[in-house]
Formats: structure tokens, C-alpha cells, sequence
């Protein structure tokens, strides 16, 4: 299994996933409260590249617009 870092930029109320090479845009619904927002990008991030959720993290951002996530593949 290999991991993978992307840089991910959230956008709120919007509903989308752009991937262009390393960086991920993604639009959410959810509010950033209690880790809502958290949640929900990366439930859709496991759902894109058809993986659990638990191989799915965020390594720094978690409170910010701008995210690195990790996948592993």
C-alpha cells in the first residue's frame, strides 16, 4: 500500500471534487462545527477513490480552509 499527500482547499456550501494532480478542491455542505466538515470531506475523498474511511487522514488543517490529507492506495 503506498500513501499518498494531497494539498486540499474546502470550499463551504458548494457540492463538488476537483483533483488536479497532488491538490484536491472539494465543496461540503456541512458547517465546521464539532468536526462536521471534517467528516464529511473525508467521507467523500474515501468515496471517490473507493477506499474505507480509515485510510483516509488529515494530517495538518484539521481547523483551517486549507488541509494535507493522506490517502493510501
Amino acid at each position: 500500500m503506498t500513501c499518498v499527500l494531497y494539498e486540499v482547499n474546502v470550499e463551504f456550501n458548494k457540492e463538488f471534487l476537483s483533483i488536479k494532480e497532488n491538490q484536491i478542491t472539494i465543496g461540503i455542505k456541512s458547517k465546521p462545527i464539532k468536526g462536521e466538515a471534517n467528516k464529511e470531506i473525508i467521507k467523500k475523498l474515501a468515496k471517490h477513490f473507493g477506499i474505507s474511511t480509515s485510510l483516509v487522514q488529515i494530517k495538518t488543517g484539521h481547523k483551517s480552509k486549507q488541509k494535507i490529507i493522506q490517502i493510501q492506495h
